[in-house]
């Protein structure tokens, strides 16, 4: 008895931490489709794997769509199964304008999550990083829970830093259903 692979949706995928991930999908010998806010950066996707040593062939399907914009967002979930959502700026440090940061990562993420629902994909991973609960307290003993966010303006908290708390946060209160660490 076959199993038939699920199909996958890669949002971000000229990101290094989207490369990676697409990498490991095609490594399993999933076909995988992708985002990119322009089909121009087809060539530099398919370099990035090259780099680490994955070759897709026709196994990758790029999509342009654009986390600002609802544009694309249909295409992009129309018939899969799975999507991996990783797109979100990346600005470390100072930025002179938070918004072009945080406005991206929060309604981008809402924006997935809704086309993903209405396309009734059974499977949304959101990738979220340490900032949203590990940052801005200082040096700690405390045992982190799901209820722990990292404070918007605590010690080394930055625009990348608020916009992973906020686009986490926004995950979280957007649906009925509460987001869940359970295995696939």
């Amino acid at each position: 008895m076959t199993t038939e692979q699920p199909s996958i949706l890669v949002t971000g995928g000229a990101g290094f931490i989207a490369g990676h991930v697409l990498a490991a999908l095609l490594e399993q010998g999933h076909t995988v489709r992708t985002t990119a806010r322009s089909l121009d950066r087809e060539p530099h996707v398919r370099e990035q794997l090259a780099r680490i040593g994955v070759d897709p062939g026709d196994r990758l399907e790029l999509v342009a769509a654009d986390l600002l914009t609802d544009d694309g967002w249909r295409q992009a979930v129309g018939g899969v199964d799975v999507v991996f959502h990783v797109a979100s700026p990346v600005m470390p440090g100072h930025v002179e304008n938070e918004e072009e940061v945080i406005v991206p990562a929060r309604e981008g993420t809402l924006r997935v999550l809704r086309a993903a629902e209405d396309a009734r994909v059974k499977r949304v991973v959101l990738t979220s990083a340490f900032h949203a609960v590990g940052l801005g307290r200082g040096r700690t003993d405390h045992t982190f829970t799901d209820d722990d966010w990292s404070p918007l303006e605590g010690p080394g908290m930055d625009a990348y830093g608020r916009s992973k708390v906020l686009a986490e946060r926004a995950a979280w209160d957007s649906g009925p259903e509460q987001p869940s660490s359970s295995s696939p």
